[in-house]
Parts: structure tokens; sequence; C-alpha cells
């Protein structure tokens, strides 16, 4: 830290800064809560930052924040308003670091301001406001407001009530032992490992501990994010391993237990891969519509109205909130029922629960579709686009296919690709070259659907009636098998292809674009691979070369998208998030 005699001798030192580093001003007449400066001055997701009496900039806004002191220096020098005449600048504006905030807003520099509520941040410039600014510092505890803010706004009921009022203090005893939201997000997947390990025992002794455990690896999940709150440690890094350890831990708990099952006697091996079928589904439903709406133009509709009355009304947020069963009642549920029950009573109240919460979801996003008055725009179509997960084949019969008129033609023509596909793979003799017919019939549909721009009302159910069309595909073939361990073949399959799903999501929720084309490509795309697995199911009929390939091209698919998503995400440059998540 050091004290500039004026505004010029600012410039200097902070010209003589490293390239690499943040750097930050502070009006020597603050007076605030540390952490509100912790807010302003630390947070490393935005380019610039400021609270009154002070400003930050990164790495990449400090050029602009030199001009700016310039031109600020020069201006009050010069005795020019630094703002315009016939404005009325906020008081925290008329301070050196607030005039320059201004400045770089009016460069084209985005500037956060982060909301500080109770907490003190102001620059007294008479006796009358610096009593004011210490009866308020003195008032309100600051330590008290950063444990608050460490727990997510939009939480569960069981995770607000059961698991936040004291995993707050366990994120406080990580931070003050420099322990890394990483570092307790790894610790998380560990435990729910060792969870599954134990409920793979097929014992009562195995599965009471499995439900503890799991439970503690929840603890620890919710403590990775609260850490990260708290401590001001966001990364784009950590944000990934966040959303896909939580994908990983609850997946291989499924097969923990379906492993302790098949050790007693009982093979739920097809209820396993059902309900990570189901959870990866409901999914991507969140994410397609969050996707496609989230910067509409008139987005507006009464069905959202609606919604936004009810938040008012404390009693339906909650049970709104617990309907949907989300990852904090999912998890208390199966951690309950693995310890009282057995395997196949934790899968079919998983199936049951989350069947209901997904018509839920469904029908209130299929309404206020309906209901809204909104233009798609082509960031959302291309994010949809992305989503759909096209591979060559379908690519190549949308180029040559002319785009099919009508708003809901696009919806329409994916859900019938899929009922063919699945129809053909539930009905159909198994093995019978019909089934590769109804994939040649799907790939031909899949290409027409994503023919036009999916800028319809309903155009962000394409992705999940493809992700239905290839999952529940793959269930059903090797369900119908009869061969030994084709399903948990399957269900590796699955978890590799929904790996690739999950991290297409995160990449553009982190603003960096889908994944490449090569990768999509090589992976063969949703349609690709759904017709490899029918043409598999025919040739190998019966027999056990169709669990050899469906490993095979398991290992393949994780191999391929492992290391490249592994490359992206540790060279990520990517702006620093920390994902707030869908509830579920």
């Amino acid at each position: 830290m050091q004290t500039a005699a004026d505004a010029g001798d600012a410039a200097t030192l902070l010209a003589a800064v490293p390239a690499g580093r943040r750097v930050a001003l502070v009006d020597p007449r603050f007076v605030g809560h540390v952490h509100a400066l912790r807010l302003g001055l630390t947070d490393p997701r935005f380019p610039a930052a400021t609270v009154p009496g002070a400003l930050t900039a990164q790495p990449e806004a400090r050029g602009a924040l030199l001009r700016a002191l310039h031109r600020t220096t020069a201006a009050v020098g010069a005795g020019a308003p630094v703002v315009e005449p016939d404005a009325d600048p906020a008081p925290e504006d008329r301070t050196v670091p607030g005039r320059i905030a201004v400045a770089l807003e009016a460069e084209g520099t985005a500037v956060q301001r982060p909301a500080l509520g109770s907490l003190v941040a102001a620059v007294p410039t008479d006796p009358e406001q610096q009593a004011a600014a210490e009866a308020g510092l003195a008032s309100v505890d600051d330590e008290a407001v950063r444990l608050r803010n460490a727990v997510k706004a939009h939480d569960g009921f069981f995770t607000t009530y059961c698991i936040s009022p004291y995993s707050r203090y366990i994120a406080r005893w990580c931070a003050r032992r420099n322990l890394t939201p990483n570092q307790v997000t790894t610790a998380s997947l560990i435990t729910a490992l060792i969870a599954a390990g134990s409920a793979a025992t097929g014992t009562r002794g195995g599965y009471v501990a499995a439900g503890i455990l799991l439970l503690v690896s929840f603890v620890l999940d919710c403590t990775d994010g609260q850490l990260a709150r708290y401590s001001l440690q966001y990364s784009t890094m950590g944000a990934w391993l966040d959303a896909t350890f939580d994908r990983a831990k609850e997946y291989a708990y499924y097969a923990g237990l379906a492993i302790g099952a098949v050790r007693g006697g009982d093979d739920v091996w097809t209820l396993a891969l059902g309900a990570m079928v189901l959870q990866a589904c409901r999914h991507v439903v969140d994410f397609s519509f969050n996707e496609a709406n989230h910067d509409a133009v008139a987005n507006t509709s009464p069905t959202a109205a609606l919604s936004d009355k009810l938040d008012n009304v404390g009693w339906t947020v909650w049970v709104r909130r617990m309907i949907v069963l989300p990852i904090g009642e999912r998890w208390a549920m199966i951690a309950v029922l693995t310890a009282l029950t057995t395997p196949r009573i934790v899968f079919y109240a998983l199936l049951v629960g989350c069947s209901l919460a997904a018509c839920y979801t469904t029908a209130g996003r299929l309404l206020r579709s309906l209901t809204r008055r909104a233009s798609r725009t082509d960031r959302a179509a291309q994010a949809l686009a992305d989503l759909a997960d096209s591979g060559p084949l379908a690519r190549a019969v949308a180029k040559v296919a002319p785009g099919l008129p009508g708003a809901f033609t696009a919806p329409a023509v994916a859900l019938l690709g899929t009922l063919v596909m699945i129809g053909g793979a539930l009905f159909l003799p198994y093995g019978s070259p019909l089934t590769v017919a109804a994939a040649a019939v799907y790939v031909v549909l899949s290409g027409l659907a994503v023919a036009r721009p999916l800028k319809g009302a309903l155009d962000w159910l394409v992705p999940p009636f493809f992700r239905a069309a290839e999952y529940v595909t793959i269930l059903v073939l090797a369900a119908r098998s009869d061969v030994p361990h084709a399903v948990p073949a399957a269900f590796g399959l699955v978890s590799a292809v929904a790996y690739h799903h999950y991290d297409t999501v995160y990449r553009i929720r982190g603003g960096t674009g889908a994944p490449p084309q090569w990768l999509v490509r090589t992976i063969g795309g949703h349609e690709g691979r759904t017709a490899l697995v029918a043409v598999l199911a025919a040739v190998l009929t019966h027999t056990s070369g169709f669990t050899t390939a469906l490993t095979a091209l398991a290992v393949a698919v994780a191999l391929v998208v492992l290391v490249e998503s592994i490359r992206f995400w540790v060279s990520s440059s990517a702006p620093a998030v920390h994902d707030e998540g869908e509830l579920a």
C-alpha cells in the first residue's frame, strides 16, 4: 500500500505497478467496514469495481483506469466539470475514485457496484457526515453480514434450514486456515465416492455408512460455495468443478447402490440408469429454457407475473422449491432411504419424485413460453443449436434440406424423431434391421429440426427431446439385449455422454461458447451415437460383443471429452464466475 500526495502522484504510482497485478484507489477520508472494501476491491469476477471512496481495476482494465485518471486530473486541474453540467452526481461520484469510475464507464469499461446492504462505505466531507458514518459503522457487525451473505440467496428448504445454519461456520473455519473452495469441492467428491463404495458393499452397515457419508458430502458441497462467497475466491475452474462434481457424485452413488444391490441378489442397474437418464433430462430442460430466455426481448408473460406475485407469499416459495426436488431434498431422501431401506426402494422413490418434479417444472415452462411475447436473440438460437449437439449426419441433412415453416415445427419434428427412435427400440423385435431404419429416420428428422435458427417459442424443447432420444434408446436396447453386464456398460456410456452435455452447458454459461466442432464430430453428435448403438444392437444380437462394444464406445467418448474438457478449463481465459446454479 502506498499513499499518493495528489491525483497526479497516484497516476505515477499506478503506472509503476507491474502490469499483471490488480490495483486499487482508496480515498484517504474513507470510513466504512472492512468487508465493504473487500466486496469492492477483491472480487475477481469483474474488470473494474467501485464502492463509495474506493475503486479497483484488474489487469485488463489498467490501461482504461490510467487514461481515466489522467483525464480526471486534467479536468479537475482545469476547473472543468467531470460530469455533465446538468447531471446530479451521487455523493460517491464526487470523490476521485467515484469520478474515475464515471470516466471509465463513459469510455465503455463496465464498473461493478456491489450491493452493500447495511454495510457502511462513505467519504464524509463535514463533521455531521463523519459522525453519521461512524455511528453506522459501530451499529453493524460486518462479520455477521459476511457470514450471512456467504449463504446462497435461493437455496432449497433442506439446505437453508438444515445445512446452512452451521455450514457457513465451517466455511469461515476453512477460510481462516487458507483452504480454497476447490479443495473443499474435492473433499466433497472424495467423500461421495467413499459413500458409493460403502453402498457397493451391499451390507446394512455399508448402507448406513453410505447415507451418513452422502450427507457429509452434501455439507461440504454447500461449504465450498459459501467459502467462495465468504472469501470472494471465485474462479472459472471452481465453478466448473462445483457443477461437474455434483453430477459425478450423484451418478457414482447410483452405481454404488446398483453394485450393492447385485451383491444382495437384486439387479437394479436398469433402475439406476433410468434415474440417471431422468435427472439428466430434467437438467437439460432447465438449461435449455434458461438459455433461450435469459436475454429475450420483451420477456414477459402472465405466468411469470403470477410467479413473481407468489414470491411475496412466503410459504408458496418453499413449497415450489421443494416440489422440484432440489439437490438438498433429493440427497437427503437418498441418504435416509439408503440407510433404512433397499436400493430398489431408493430408485423407485427417485423415479417417482423426479418424474413429478419434471412434470411440474416443464408444465410451468411451457405455459410461460406460450404466453410470453418475446423475440429470441441470435445468441439464444446459437446456444440452443450448441445444446442440441448435432453431429455430422444431422448437419449434413440440415445443410441440404430446406427449413420447414411454422412456429412449432422444430420441436414437433424433434418430438416425432424421438418417438420414432424410442418406439423402435421399445416395440420392434430386438435386433431387427427395422430398428436401424428407425435410427435412419431419426437422423433425418434431427437434421430437419435444426435446419432453421431455433427462435420459436418452444424451440428450447429441441435439445431435451434429443437427450431423451439418445439416453432412452441406449437404456432400452441394453435392457432388452439380455446380455450380461450390458446395462452397466450402457450406464458408463450415458455417463460419458452426459458429461459432454453438461460441459457444453457450463462453457456456454461461462461465455466461452460451445466445445469445438472437431470434438462434436469426433464423438458423432447425438444422432450419430444413437444410430451407432442401434446398429451395434442389430449386428451383435444377444452376444457378449454388445457389452464389449458399449464399453469401448463409453471409454472412447470419455477419453476424448475429458481430455479436451480438462485442457480447456485449466487453460480457460473465461471470466471468473461462481455458479449460483439451479435448485435441482
